[in-house]
């Protein structure tokens, strides 16, 4: 028998996500969409992400997060 596993409630996994070692050093993190809609939903995420004060954007079915308040600049 394969166990399953058991997705965390969306508190948790709020919590977890913003406790991982790249959000303490000001890094990036990123989440694929799906997990994301699937566990805490778009508008979950972006309220913690504003209330932080961090920049979050989209690419490729992917959430990326800046984890600080520097600007972001798009190279070409």
């Amino acid at each position: 028998m394969i166990p399953t596993r058991i997705a965390p409630d969306a508190d948790r996994w709020i919590v977890q996500l913003f406790s991982a070692r790249a959000v303490a050093e000001g890094g990036i993190i990123r989440r694929s969409i799906a997990d994301v809609d699937r566990l805490v939903g778009r508008d979950r995420l972006l309220h913690e992400v504003r209330r932080r004060g961090y920049r979050l954007v989209e690419n490729a079915g992917q959430f990326v997060i800046f984890c600080n308040r520097d600007p972001i600049r798009l190279l070409h």
